[in-house]
């Protein structure tokens, strides 16, 4: 597949947005590739289009499958392996989130919940038991929040938004 010059340029631009996000360069290209194409390509495709190693499309498509954005499909007479993923920005939102909550947020809450737990919080100056007790607070109440917004369907949530903008606008009048 030959990209065209907007299509190139949204796949480097995704690349580099990934490395800002904490993701490999190659894995946040590879996704972009895909949602793109709306079809399912097989890595000897992705390698030729992208211009990078065989294994390293691998690991990536790896990586890709960890976080459910990429599945595995396969083609009628083909033994190959086809991956995709979707091409709903909303659902796509939703796993990366979810997957972000999984690997980032719950590992850091139990860390606070174990460190206020802990018999030698108590010898812990009383700022520091304060800013992990309030640290946590925020993470609950910011996850619960999350939580609560993705149980809405994205219509919903856009005019939600929306409003939500125009009631800060009128209240920093």
């Amino acid at each position: 597949m030959e990209l065209k010059p907007i299509a190139e340029r949204f796949v480097l631009h995704w690349g580099e947005m990934g490395s800002r996000w904490g993701v490999n360069r190659t894995v946040a290209q590879i996704h972009a590739l895909l949602y793109l194409a709306a079809r399912p390509m097989d890595a000897e495709e992705i390698t030729e289009t992208l211009g990078v190693a065989r294994s390293n499309v691998s690991n990536s498509l790896k990586e890709l499958q960890a976080w459910n954005l990429v599945r595995v499909v396969h083609i009628m007479g083909d033994r190959r392996d086809y991956f995709e993923t979707s091409t709903d920005v909303w659902e796509l939102f939703k796993l990366i989130v979810a997957g972000r909550r999984q690997r980032e947020i719950d590992p850091t809450v139990t860390t606070l919940r174990e460190c206020l737990a802990n018999p030698a919080i108590a010898e812990e100056d009383q700022g520091v038991q304060q800013r992990i007790g309030e640290t946590l607070e925020f993470i609950d109440t910011m996850s619960a929040l999350a939580d609560e917004m993705l149980r809405y369907k994205p219509e919903t949530l856009m005019k939600m938004l929306g409003t939500g903008a125009k009631i800060s606008r009128a209240i920093r009048r």
